[in-house]
């Protein structure tokens, strides 16, 4: 028998085997179970995500003679009849080339008979997104009402092409990016299977390449075995996938940060003659300023997001730099990675980004004139701190008769506050308007607006999840303030926010940005003023009458330590 290529002999035959879509499968297996099969699905998600594969596993299912908890038995007359595509009941059509009026309307002709030997007859439209206009609208109304027996299932890849009339007349689900670990764990159990060796960090590096497609994994696996002689190993895999390795990368960002440009050119020279890609470069020059952008405000968050461990030598020379240095060097290798698209000097742009990058390391302000100058502010706070709760101990025992010409002494240098300024009006106006139904609707192509996001802005955004929507607007909050302040300053990411989310949502909706920690504080704030039964929200503390005005120092403290705390009482 000629050979087939594994993405194929491993094609999941029950929902069982389908990796990464749990919730998916278990809604059709509960639909299955219940009897409630829908006339139209539509499956959406990136390629290579098990949207296809879930489509003949279904319509196996639906039409199996012993299925079990809505498990097809993959042993009966029907069930062999799909595996071996023999079945005449299921029809797969490919829409990028049979994308015409003509086809769709000799479907619509054929609807009407009833299936031949299964229970339904079930049409599978492939990259349903590539119908024409006119195809289109020959489909709506035969999706909307077709015969009992006829299910239909529509698959793609860009669910922002298909109109809004289909999508109305079908259950969407959405496919999302398959996990690197759960690609990881599907490499080793067919490696096992088929009792090949392998290296963990080949594994590391393929499920890093194929980006979320389980399929591009399988792909890849099978040209590394055929490189390797049966054996998946490190060396053969970065062959394979242009990837350069973690140690040559943190070789090349360690001579960045010390500003050895030479060794820095004959590193990234070393890794093209090693037939390194220039864009799997500087996607894993960013993976590596993102690991250590989190590493640097938070530890703890690289091991909880399962990122790849850090040098130990590369995070030595970065604490030279600051996190704004690394905001700009991730903004530098992604335009640097915009350009080389329209380009056929790869080598040349990666020389320039790194001379530009060494330049940008340079700007670091030396950590000891910083940390001194850090350490005289905060002994300087502390100092100011320890008087006001002297006066405010006073305040405590004598009431307002506290001599007033103390007062909170001013900083020599402005300290810098790093709350992010949030519109209360702008949320109190989402959430008079909000529904479940538009919040769960935005979550649902969230994270198809990832995928649209460039990998520095979509690491950005990992840490973010939409927790308000109405109509017109959308409330998104981050779970680390350091994020939120990066996203708040980021245009360039708003912008791109606003413009795939609009286009997915087919709307015009503002994006509005919160820290996750505050999201409680500011709903809770929002239903005190309707039970107050206010028509409008409050901007500013109304000014009290100039009989109840308060001395200097009690006005101090209450700025300082709420007014929750201080206490005055008259003598």
């Amino acid at each position: 028998m000629a050979y087939q290529a594994l993405y194929r002999v491993w094609r999941p035959q029950n929902f069982q085997q389908v990796v990464g879509q749990k919730i998916v499968t278990q809604t059709l297996k509960n639909s299955i179970t219940t009897d409630q099969i829908s006339h139209a699905y539509l499956f959406a998600g990136p390629r290579g995500t098990g949207k296809t594969s879930c489509a003949k596993i279904f319509a196996k299912a639906i039409n199996c003679l012993d299925s079990q908890d809505g498990e097809p038995c993959n042993h009966c007359e029907n069930c062999v009849a799909i595996n071996e595509n023999r079945l005449t009941d299921i029809i797969e059509i490919d829409a990028a080339s049979n994308n015409g009026v003509d086809e769709i309307r000799d479907i619509r002709d054929k609807v009407k008979y009833p299936p031949t030997q299964a229970k339904y007859k079930v049409y599978i439209i492939d990259e349903v997104h590539m119908l024409s206009t006119g195809a289109f609208n020959a489909l709506l109304k035969t999706l909307e009402e077709p015969p009992a027996h006829v299910v239909f299932i529509l698959a793609t890849t860009e669910i922002q092409k298909v109109p809004a009339t289909i999508i109305s007349r079908t259950q969407r689900f959405n496919f999302r990016r398959i996990s690197a670990d759960d690609i990881a764990e599907q490499l080793i159990h067919i490696l096992t299977e088929k009792n090949i060796s392998y290296d963990d960090q080949a594994i590391a590096v393929i499920s890093r390449a194929a980006d979320g497609g389980m399929r591009d994994a399988l792909s890849i696996l099978d040209q590394v075995l055929s490189f390797g002689n049966d054996h998946v190993s490190l060396e053969n895999a970065l062959e394979v996938t242009g990837d350069a390795d973690d140690q040559s990368l943190a070789h090349y960002l360690s001579a960045i940060f010390n500003q050895n440009v030479t060794e820095a050119l004959q590193t990234i020279n070393t890794l093209f003659a090693d037939g390194c890609s220039a864009n799997r470069l500087i996607e894993g020059i960013i993976e590596l300023l993102r690991d250590l952008l989190l590493q640097k405000n938070d530890a703890q968050l690289l091991t909880q997001m399962s990122y790849r461990q850090l040098d130990a030598d590369l995070i030595t020379a970065a604490a030279q730099i600051q996190s704004a240095q690394l905001y700009q060097m991730i903004d530098l290798t992604n335009e640097i990675q915009l350009q080389l698209k329209n380009s056929a000097h790869s080598e040349l742009f990666l020389e320039v980004m790194t001379v530009k990058l060494a330049n940008v390391a340079k700007t670091a302000a030396p950590v000891s004139e910083g940390a001194a100058a850090n350490q005289a502010e905060v002994e300087k706070l502390q100092t100011q701190v320890a008087e006001l709760k002297q006066q405010l101990s006073k305040l405590e025992n004598h009431g307002v008769a506290v001599s007033p010409r103390t007062t909170m002494p001013k900083a020599s240098t402005p300290v810098h506050k790093t709350d992010v300024k949030i519109n209360r009006q702008q949320v109190y106006h989402v959430l008079e308007n909000a529904t479940k139904e538009s919040l769960t609707a935005v979550r649902d192509v969230w994270p198809d607006l990832l995928s649209k996001l460039t990998p520095a802005k979509r690491a950005m955004m990992k840490v973010s999840q939409p927790v308000a929507a109405s109509a017109d607007a959308i409330v998104v909050a981050f779970t680390y303030e350091f994020t939120l302040r990066t996203a708040t300053t980021d245009q360039d990411l708003q912008d791109a926010l606003k413009q795939e989310l609009n286009a997915l949502m087919q709307n015009e909706a503002d994006i509005i940005l919160v820290q996750k920690d505050q999201w409680p504080k500011i709903r809770k704030e929002y239903i005190a003023t309707l039970r107050q039964g206010k028509t409008e929200k409050p901007t500013t503390q109304a000014t009290p009458p100039a009989e109840l005005a308060q001395p200097t120092i009690v006005a101090e403290a209450t700025k300082l330590f709420g007014d929750k705390i201080v206490k005055v009482e008259a003598n």
